[in-house]
């Protein structure tokens, strides 16, 4: 007899990327060559500079030993100072804990937060980890509905109408994966606020938050004296500095909300690779101009994407878009998400991610990740959805 699996995990769907990569393997051989439109990933290399730093570090034995759980003093202070120049804070190292991308800082922050039977309410569509998480620990996802009108951005009366007595967090992503929306600073004030009545954590990942286009201050909540006593930051420097593989992830909270977050950050990783950490803290100290340059870019390719598509007789139609991602709506009538993607890989040679993955009743949408394709590749891409056979 076979050993049992837990039915938590075995309840999870897989990892959509993987599942819609694996389709390209049996698309026609004589397909058009692909355009990956699934994954959200930087087209460019890490700075040269920066590339040709870490070079400098590699015979030194200490990048390949463990550093303290939370990271390096010297890496969290130079942190700081971003967090200075970027929100206005004034943050401690003591609030910071680095973690392996911003997917682990999402576990650490709920372990934190949450044990089974709780409730995280999330803005619908929701990236796809989030509920992964919380399926695979017991806790329950409560979404908030996607309305079409509002570009997806959260209502926090509709929000604040979804807290129970078993409720532990408001769960955001601004900019949004999928939907690419950039919720207003007054806005996630407003969550902080409806967090703050009801005693539970505002938790704000802001993975994207370095492609606000023109390096606007994504809010003012880490100006607020007393903002670790209910918001929870998530951040990530991978899409930052295209360093996605290094997993270059933070957790920042109050100094005992770090304190209790480092019990499950030594089981689960012990410590942020020593060399994640100076690159990242080679980025913070002197690659500023650098990121806005990606910023600019990006948002050029944004604002060329959604000119294109939004051309009259394209039959999928762009719900909302900013930042990497774009959220549309397929024109497929009784297909869901998922056969859609599937017709899009095998007739046009465009890999996405279906609608489903990020939320139920989500089956009449595609996430479109737009960030790593080239401008010059934009119009072609946008070519093969106009030339759908609906």
């Amino acid at each position: 007899m076979s050993m049992t699996l837990s039915p938590l995990i075995t309840a999870v769907h897989f990892p959509p990327i993987s599942e819609v990569k694996g389709w390209v393997a049996q698309r026609p051989a004589d397909g058009p060559e692909l355009i990956d439109l699934c994954q959200a990933v930087p087209d460019y290399a890490p700075a040269p500079q920066l590339t040709d730093h870490l070079a400098t570090l590699l015979g030194d034995p200490q990048l390949s030993r463990y550093s303290p759980d939370e990271g390096l003093p010297e890496v969290r202070e130079a942190l700081c100072g971003y967090y200075q120049r970027k929100y206005g804070a004034s943050l401690s190292p003591d609030n910071l804990c680095l973690t392996i991308g911003a997917s682990q800082a999402f576990w650490l922050a709920i372990v934190t937060l949450c044990r089974a039977g709780d409730e995280v309410i999330m803005q619908a569509p929701c990236y796809f980890d989030h509920p992964m998480v919380l399926e695979m620990l017991g806790i329950h996802g409560v979404c908030a509905s996607f309305v079409e009108a509002d570009g997806g951005l959260p209502s926090p009366a509709a929000i604040e109408g979804l807290i129970t007595s078993r409720t532990r967090a408001i769960l955001l992503v601004s900019p949004s994966n999928p939907t690419g929306a950039i919720t207003p600073p007054e806005i996630i004030a407003e969550l902080l606020q409806v967090a703050r009545r009801h005693n539970i954590a505002l938790l704000l990942d802001e993975t994207y938050n370095e492609f606000i286009p023109g390096g606007r201050r994504p809010h003012e909540l880490f100006r607020d004296p007393a903002w670790g006593e209910n918001l929870v930051q998530i951040a990530s420097f991978g899409k930052t500095y295209a360093l996605t593989g290094y997993r270059a992830g933070l957790l920042a909270a109050s100094r005992q909300f770090i304190h209790h977050a480092l019990k499950a950050q030594d089981t689960m990783a012990v410590c942020q690779p020593r060399i994640t950490q100076q690159a990242v803290k080679f980025g913070v100290e002197n690659l500023d101009s650098w990121v806005a340059g990606n910023r600019a870019m990006m948002a050029r390719r944004h604002d060329r994407f959604r000119e294109e598509f939004t051309r009259s007789g394209n039959p999928f139609s762009l719900s909302s878009s900013g930042a990497f991602f774009a959220w549309v709506k397929h024109p497929f009538s009784g297909c869901s998400g998922r056969q859609a993607a599937k017709k899009l890989v095998d007739q046009a040679g465009i890999i996405c991610l279906p609608g489903e993955v990020f939320g139920a009743g989500l089956e009449g949408y595609l996430r479109l990740a737009f960030g790593n394709i080239r401008e010059e590749t934009i119009p072609e891409a946008v070519r093969r959805f106009r030339e759908m056979d609906v």
